[in-house]
């Protein structure tokens, strides 16, 4: 087995499931995968409407700890979080950005997947359900995990109210990034 290590932050808007997002992530791989994780989360006094971020670090190994200054990926999901977090992304890292609220960045030394999230899950008829769209793609891409143990750990965390739809929306971002 190769060695899996990766820190993850996500980043957004209070309100879009940024930190959801990071705690289905680090509850798929440590429960699933048996890897070792840990999440970090933080937003402005807003809450909802404010600056979200939260962090989460992946390890088949002792993660000696919880804080990351260089992430090897990051899902923005607002512009003012990308403009803020851009630069904690490491040379040869991922960007994760959803076209709809996010600029492309002018950064040649990382790899950057649009992900039309939001329109996505407005498509599903759930437009806060984008954060589901790019968990999935991120699973897909990364294969820290397989879809079926991100699919049970969103079942397990997202009420049923809204289950349907978050799971739509994560199976047609595992979809997006099998296409690309």
């Amino acid at each position: 087995m190769t060695s899996k290590n990766l820190n993850i932050r996500f980043c957004g808007f209070g309100g879009q499931g940024i930190v959801l997002s990071a705690v289905i992530l680090g509850t798929t791989a440590v429960t699933k995968a048996g890897l070792n994780a840990v999440q970090m989360q933080s937003y402005g006094s807003e809450a909802r409407g404010g600056e979200c971020q939260a962090e989460v670090i992946v390890s088949d190994g002792q993660i000696e700890s919880p804080l990351a200054d260089v992430m090897d990926m990051l899902v923005a999901m607002s512009q003012p979080a990308l403009d803020k977090f851009l630069g904690t992304l490491k040379q040869g890292g991922t960007l994760i950005i959803d076209p709809e609220f996010v600029q492309k960045p002018e950064r040649d030394d990382i790899t950057i997947w649009e992900v039309p999230a939001t329109r996505m899950a407005t498509d599903i008829g759930v437009k806060l359900a984008a954060n589901m769209v790019m968990l999935g793609y991120l699973q897909e891409k990364t294969g820290l995990f397989g879809k079926d143990d991100l699919l049970e750990i969103i079942t397990a965390n997202v009420p049923a109210k809204f289950l349907d739809a978050n799971l739509k929306a994560a199976e047609s971002g595992v979809g997006l990034a099998a296409e690309n």
